[in-house]
């Protein structure tokens, strides 16, 4: 469902947004909307990176290998 909303621009602005638009075969109202939902769906992907890469960072990550010493082998007193 769309929803209208009122967004005020300078006058010059509104004037080449109505070239631009004309020459992209759209409106100014279409523009700003594929704007506006391109930026929220790059904001959702970086969001979902980040809790990713965190979640990575907190489970760590297994290289292989394994632990064949004790401490009291590397700190012989």
């Amino acid at each position: 469902m769309k929803q209208n909303i009122t967004v005020s621009v300078e006058k010059e602005l509104i004037k080449k947004g109505k070239i631009l638009a004309a020459r992209r075969d759209s409106s100014i109202s279409g523009m700003l909307g594929d704007m506006l939902k391109s930026m929220v769906n790059h904001d959702d992907r970086y969001e979902a990176a980040k809790r990713h890469a965190l979640q990575v960072l907190e489970e760590g990550l297994h290289l292989g290998g394994r632990i064949t010493w004790t401490r009291e082998d590397l700190y012989e007193r």
